[in-house]
């Protein structure tokens, strides 16, 4: 009986080995499955498909080539949908178009969330190559995202064409994981944080959007601890400092990007590097 047993065993484990080895290439399959043709697809189609991507990539964060080449595949994936989707027929673009809020749902640019504010978008300006720009945000990333003493929580803009103003919203929460794993699962410290608010002068000219950043602001989020009082709603005057910096020469903070696509639901942008950003009418969670 034993020596049946034993091959039989050998043959289920290399049953089980031979199934493990295959359904990695099964999914990655399954991934970078297309239909016959993009182009036979529905605009409707490929926006489904895109947030279902830029869900599973949080918003494309997940995919940062600094780390490793994990989701790459998903990523390209991505960028593929948004290129067939910058060929379909676009909405003439006014300042009307633009009115209201859109939350930022997905980047092809690592740390692309934060990057969509005007702030960041001038510093890239600021630099001028793209390589210095990209240094600083991975040190950026490596400041205040280590060890999670940060997390990115809800952006959002709010475009008021009237007054010829942007407002960019940056949720973010502090110490959200401190613990020492294995010996106890209590927090060390509480979690604060709030609502960085960047507000820019807006225009645009043809497709193009120019902003100049006024100044910065701090304010709460309901159900999150705040900072100290002496941070909330005080206004960095950001315009004013910037010029003032000895490597900015008295130019303001500005920036500009490429409205590429745009719908009564679905906004593109590209910065000056070429990135995408893919901006949506966000769901009123009230009117659900």
């Amino acid at each position: 009986m034993r020596r049946g047993i034993v091959p039989l065993s050998l043959a289920l484990l290399v049953a089980w080995l031979s199934r493990c080895w295959v359904a990695p290439s099964g999914r990655r399959h399954s991934v970078v499955q297309r239909q016959a043709t993009m182009a036979d697809r529905s605009v409707e189609d490929l926006r489904w498909s895109l947030l279902r991507m830029a869900a599973a990539l949080d918003r494309g964060q997940a995919y940062n080539p600094t780390s490793g080449a994990y989701y790459a595949e998903r990523m390209a994936v991505a960028r593929e949908l948004l290129d067939e989707l910058l060929q379909r027929p676009s909405k003439n673009i006014t300042m009307e178009d633009l009115d209201g809020e859109w939350e930022p749902v997905f980047s092809t640019v690592k740390h692309g969330i934060f990057r969509s504010s005007p702030f960041f978008l001038a510093v890239q300006e600021a630099f001028g190559d793209q390589e210095s720009s990209e240094l600083f945000f991975k040190l950026h990333e490596l400041q205040v995202m280590s060890w999670g003493a940060s997390k990115v929580g809800r952006v959002a803009q709010y475009i008021n064409s009237t007054e010829g103003l942007l407002y960019s919203e940056f949720d973010t929460s502090l110490l959200s994981m401190t613990v020492i794993p294995i010996v106890g699962f209590w927090k060390l410290l509480p979690t604060i944080g709030g609502c960085v608010v960047t507000v820019s002068n807006i225009s645009l000219v043809e497709n193009k959007i120019n902003m100049e950043v006024q100044y910065t602001k701090a304010k709460e989020v309901p159900g999150l601890p705040p900072l100290s009082d002496f941070v909330m709603n005080k206004e960095v005057p950001v315009n004013s400092v910037w010029k003032m910096l000895p490597w900015n020469g008295g130019r303001a903070p500005t920036c500009s990007v490429e409205v590429k696509y745009l719908d009564d639901e679905m906004r593109i942008v590209a910065d000056k590097d070429g990135e995408l950003f893919v901006y949506m009418r966000p769901v009123d969670p009230r009117g659900l």
